[in-house]
């Protein structure tokens, strides 16, 4: 009779904290992440700022870069797992069989670092454009055509730079007609 030596024994990184997706309830994942946030877990919902008319006005709306998932950091050894199957919003937590795989951590990590880079430029008043950056025009006479984003003028306007009779014009438009070249 030989002792069978158990292979996750050996894992190093099994009692250290990784990353995890949890999977919500459709349009709950705000939920999901507040009242797991509440249960003292690390959660990172990352958000993407988009551009909506309401009313006729543009305003910003924060919504989730991936619908309906979010990222938890657990420990194997550690965490309590338990409540997270029945916090309000969460559906399940991805696995792949009946063990949750990991996510890796510099994934997660890139993602952190590209939500804060944005909070940068929204902060500075420019969320969705870069100057330089080339723009087309989709309303209004200029419909169809490039344009070099200059800068943005309050909350709703933008000046871009439109190559016309082989001179630059600058042109004042509002930042809803505007949208980036793929």
């Amino acid at each position: 009779m030989t002792d069978q030596l158990d292979p996750s024994a050996l894992d190093d990184t099994a009692a250290c904290p990784r990353w995890y997706v949890v999977q919500c309830k459709g349009g709950e994942s705000f939920r999901a992440s507040e009242h797991l946030t509440n249960q003292g877990y690390r959660v990172f919902h990352p958000l993407l700022e988009v551009q909506k008319k309401r009313r006729n006005k543009l305003v910003w709306i924060a919504e989730p870069l991936f619908p309906h998932y979010l990222f938890i950091r657990l420990d194997r050894v550690a965490s309590n797992w338990r409540p997270i199957r029945s916090t309000r919003g969460v559906l399940r937590l991805v696995a792949f069989g009946d063990e949750p795989l990991p996510v890796p951590d510099a994934l997660v990590e890139m993602l952190i670092a590209r939500s804060q880079r944005d909070e940068t430029a929204r902060e500075a008043g420019n969320v969705y454009f870069r100057p330089g950056e080339i723009v087309e025009i989709t309303e209004g006479p200029f419909q169809a055509l490039k344009a070099v984003f200059e800068n943005q003028k309050g909350e709703e306007r933008a000046i871009v730079l439109l190559n016309m009779l082989h001179h630059q014009q600058r042109l004042e438009l509002p930042v809803g007609d505007l949208r980036r070249t793929t």
